[in-house]
């Protein structure tokens, strides 16, 4: 019995021939000539560096092999929004510890709320560490992707900088093709900013400034403003980087106008009293700055691990907030009100204009440290009338009031259309352009039919309005790296959504909104700038059950084809053997390898 081997004389096989058995070999089929594991290479592109690039660059060279990777950032740094953002104030709203990839810990963040600058560090390290620049390409822009059916294969052309041969000073540009197996995009849903519709934008002579384009010169944006002690600025916005920008500049200014024209909803810190509950600090917390013995205790694992833990599932637990007519959704409502109420003591005539009708959550939330506090300054002015449009000088409202300024910055968003600025090609020549009018539509978030062989992390559907956007986009890309490796063991040309899959979460997604307070009436990026519509920025659901959602991919709703000349489904099980058996090289009992056994506990009781 222990020789696999041993044959049954007792029972010899048949010799007889039976051709309805169907052992005969098959016409025209042909055994693999490799072994079952020696894997095809595959030629993976990755776009952009924000956190949804790096992760994707660090996931692929960590489990496929045989890999050309390559990762195009139009930039001139690594770093997403947080290399092209450098407005005053900039930091993140969502807590420091929970804003980190889940496998590279931080743990000597200085504030609650990160500065941007020292997120971005915290990418730069994380490059660095996993050795990813020399994947790297900077200032290399995407301006045209087109999938090549008989190949199988996306065809990319990049556009780069060159050094004019006559001038050296002088800037142009050159265009060139790559190709990809595996085309995986980290566009990013807040990257393209774009100006507001104002009448008369362009008639404004003095210094106009997007926040999302901030231009001064200087090592930091302190320096930047250093002489605007005596200038009066105006802030069109209230969303967070509006609320961000005008307690950063108040105090370094004359005069600041913040120009809002619809109502929001301004958050106690995130998760701020749980943080000051583990640390023993006081619970009136706005904007806490961690002290050396607080980064001192978090080097010891545990204690750091306990915390940002507590922190996460603190962020998780707020799911309920989003659902129409439950009772955190009302407990919410009145303590925001109060809060709001309470920090707008001195200038109560603001709450009036500021605080909404709809519910918490319709718009994004934002704790906005400082912002309510910053508009009851003396030197600080709220104008909610709506704006008519701008003048040589300064800006006219509807009422026909007009205020001069030396400086305008508008804090007034990005396209949240997923709109594109370059033609993307499908299968049949479909363009995404096209195909995500008058709206997106897209599968689990993660990719779309008629566009084989692309993945992409933070496309529509892909935010939530609790929880860790960061565990979301890891998952997003472990499941283009699982569609990745499927290929590539099965030696497939092209692996594609189907349409009825697609249809099918489209349908989910049009009978979940409803229940929550998205759908309510507020002007939102959730709903492409508008107050009513589609909801296309946001997961349906909390984000717990987007990585349960994600955790493990339902290969059924993808269609395959094979490579070229290839009939029969096995053909990728090869020559019957292996690699290390074929080459008597390399481990042959791997599966005994302590990771790779799957050891179950042992009960404890009968």
């Amino acid at each position: 019995m222990g020789n696999a081997l041993t044959l049954n004389t007792h029972n010899p096989p048949s010799t007889r021939h039976d051709e309805t058995e169907g052992d005969a070999p098959s016409v025209g089929f042909e055994l693999g000539h490799i072994p079952i594991d020696d894997y095809r290479p595959m030629k993976v592109v990755v776009i952009g560096t924000g956190f949804s690039g790096i992760t994707a660059g660090i996931r692929f060279r960590q489990h496929i092999e045989k890999l050309d990777l390559t990762i195009y950032e139009k930039n001139a740094g690594i770093g997403g929004t947080w290399y092209t953002n450098k407005y005053p104030g900039l930091a993140c709203d969502i807590p420091a510890h929970c804003y980190q990839l889940t496998f590279e810990e931080k743990t000597d963040w200085s504030a609650f709320y990160a500065p941007g600058p020292e997120i971005l560090s915290y990418l730069q390290g994380v490059v660095e560490k996993y050795k990813l620049m020399q994947y790297i390409k900077l200032q290399h822009e995407l301006v045209h992707a087109r999938y090549d059916e008989p190949t199988g294969k996306w065809h990319l052309r990049i556009r780069r900088p060159v050094v004019s041969s006559s001038n050296e000073r002088e800037i142009q540009y050159e265009e060139f093709e790559d190709t990809a197996d595996i085309f995986f995009t980290g566009f990013g849903a807040l990257s393209r900013w774009k100006w507001p519709d104002i009448k008369g934008l362009d008639q404004y002579k003095g210094k106009l400034m997007h926040s999302a384009q901030w231009d001064l010169e200087g090592d930091t944006w302190q320096e930047g403003v250093k002489d605007w002690t005596d200038k009066k600025i105006a802030v069109i916005g209230v969303g967070s980087s509006g609320m961000q920008l005008v307690p950063a500049l108040q105090p370094r200014v004359r005069k600041l106008v913040n120009y809002v024209r619809g109502k929001t909803w301004l958050s106690p810190p995130f998760a701020s009293d749980k943080m000051a509950a583990m640390l023993g600090k006081d619970t009136n917390i706005e904007d806490y700055r961690f002290s050396p013995e607080d980064i001192e205790r978090f080097k010891d694992p545990v204690v750091y691990r306990e915390f940002r833990c507590e922190l996460e599932a603190h962020l998780n637990s707020t799911h309920a907030v989003t659902v129409k007519g439950t009772q955190a959704q009302a407990e919410a409502r009145d303590f925001f009100e109060k809060t709001m109420k309470e920090r707008l003591a001195k200038k109560p005539w603001i709450a009036d204009h500021l605080i909404p009708e709809f519910a918490v959550a319709c718009r994004r939330l934002t704790p906005g440290p400082g912002y309510l506090e910053a508009l009851c300054q003396d030197n600080v002015d709220f104008i909610p009338t709506e704006i008519k449009q701008m003048t040589e000088n300064g800006i006219e409202t509807m009422d026909g009031k007009v205020e001069e300024f030396d400086v305008i910055i508008c804090a007034t968003g990005y396209d949240t259309s997923y709109q594109y600025p370059f033609p993307m090609i499908g299968r049949n020549g479909v363009n995404i352009q096209n195909k995500w009018a008058p709206h997106p539509i897209t599968y689990l978030a993660v990719c779309v039919d008629d566009f084989p062989n692309w993945f992409f992390s933070l496309g529509p559907n892909s935010g939530v309005g609790s929880g860790s956007l960061l565990a979301v986009i890891e998952h997003q890309v472990d499941y283009a790296v699982n569609a990745t490796l499927k290929l590539q063991r099965e030696r497939l040309k092209s692996i594609e959504v189907k349409p009825e899959a697609v249809a099918d979460f489209d349908e989910y997604l049009e009978h979940y909104f409803p229940t929550s307070v998205y759908s309510e009436k507020c002007r939102s990026w959730y709903k492409m700038g508008l107050e009513e519509g589609r909801i296309v920025g946001l997961w349906p659901g909390s984000c717990l059950h987007a990585l349960r959602a994600l955790r493990h991919p339902r290969w059924e709703d993808f269609k395959y084809e094979k490579m070229d000349g290839v009939q029969n489904r096995f053909h990728w099980l090869g020559n019957g053997t292996t690699f290390n058996e074929q080459n008597e090289t390399g481990e042959t009992a791997w599966y005994l390898d302590p990771a790779y056994v799957n050891a179950p506990p042992v009960p404890t009781e009968d």
